[in-house]
């Protein structure tokens, strides 16, 4: 029927559409890497490998499983942000919101998912995105290119997204020598060290942890001590 044969067309698009969209978004994300919309977008139209694998890592693990059950969200409206700012100093809660505060970024610019059709990889991805900042607090990184580098690095080794590894890859064009040399001989061994010993990042309830200390569950993670030089 011409419904059924409409509705083909639009499933041969699809293809075409995520793959001009990947390479739009790509070059767009790699010459301004702040441009979340593109960025977000890559993500989406990328990880077509990568998600599923996340995916199954949250199912089988009871805090992941749980989170995918519960779909929790980080934003301002579920944020209690006078609470995690009473919290004492050291906690997880009480440094994501002076990371929040001290780098000028709130948690509702992370954009909701768009390009991915099925509805749990869809909540894979933004759990993925609105724990970036929490990934910035563990890690003790900045929002400045060379922080962003470095959490792209541990999050590349985590998660096997090509956003992350385009990121960690191509990033770096921007830094100055003094840096790149910094970059290349402490934080990026040591982000990938800490990527490749930590346990999946999405498999902890973070909105649960805010008394914890960032000390403990970086150790619980596996998260290893951030080198001492300056970000």
């Amino acid at each position: 029927s011409g419904g059924r044969r409409k509705m083909r067309r639009r499933r041969r698009r699809r293809p075409l559409q995520k793959a001009l969209l990947a390479a739009g978004s790509a070059l767009a994300a790699l010459r301004d890497p702040y441009r979340h919309d593109m960025v977000a977008v890559l993500g989406e139209t990328t990880g077509c490998l990568a998600l599923p694998n996340l995916r199954d890592k949250m199912k089988h693990h009871p805090e992941g499983y749980r989170i995918l059950q519960e779909r929790p969200r980080i934003r301002l409206s579920t944020l209690d942000m006078d609470r995690l700012r009473g919290l004492p100093d050291g906690t997880l809660g009480r440094e994501y919101v002076r990371f929040l505060e001290d780098n000028k970024v709130s948690p509702d610019t992370r954009m909701p998912a768009k390009f991915v059709d099925d509805e749990e990889l869809a909540y894979v991805i933004q759990r993925y995105r609105e724990v970036h900042d929490l990934m910035h607090t563990l890690l003790g990184m900045p929002t400045n290119m060379l922080g962003e580098v470095v959490v792209k690095w541990f999050e590349a080794v985590q998660t096997g997204l090509p956003m992350c590894v385009l990121g960690a890859a191509f990033g770096p064009v921007r830094l100055n020598a003094r840096k790149l040399q910094v970059l290349a001989t402490e934080l990026v061994p040591w982000a990938i060290r800490s990527g490749r010993n930590a346990s999946c990042i999405l498999n902890v309830y973070y909105e649960q942890r805010w008394e914890q200390s960032v000390e403990s569950l970086r150790e619980e993670i596996g998260i290893l001590p951030p080198p001492a030089v300056q970000v």
